[in-house]
């Protein structure tokens, strides 16, 4: 009974990490899409600062994983009124959108919501910030699956 409970407990927790993210599915491969994403960010006047490969890590110490990389990026005027808000926002920020593949062959990008991802520093969520990243994530992830 205790290993039930613990499991449920561990299932709970789970589902609402996972209510964090927010999924767009993408018609393209985990490679195709992050260029279409990194293109997009950039012409929208965003940095790319890094593009982490996590399957070639695997590869690397000869593991598997299912295709997935990491897209890390961001743009001053969005940034930095939340970094102002609170410095130890620079801990999620700038900002990570993954792209992978899932067991059935679905691509997706994900992101964590912005509300989510600054609640735990002193951002008001009804702070012009918020609204500003939870719309530029959207368009830019809606942009780059885009047929």
């Amino acid at each position: 009974m205790k290993n039930y409970i613990v499991a449920l407990l561990f299932s709970a927790l789970a589902s609402v990490a996972n209510a964090e993210m927010i999924k767009v599915a993408s018609p393209y491969s985990v490679s195709e899409t992050l260029d279409r994403l990194s293109e997009v960010v950039a012409d929208a006047g965003a940095t790319v600062f890094a593009r982490v490969e996590h399957a070639k890590g695997a590869q690397s110490i000869g593991e598997t994983l299912d295709p997935m990389a990491l897209l890390i990026f961001g743009n001053p005027q969005l940034g930095t009124p939340a970094l102002q808000a609170d410095p130890l926002a620079g801990v999620v920020l700038p900002t990570r959108v993954m792209a992978y593949q899932d067991a059935e062959g679905q691509v997706w990008l994900v992101y964590e919501d912005p509300t989510k991802m600054l609640a735990e520093f002193d951002i008001p969520t009804d702070a012009p910030v918020i609204a500003a990243l939870t719309g530029a994530l959207a368009g830019l992830t809606a942009k780059a699956v885009a047929e």
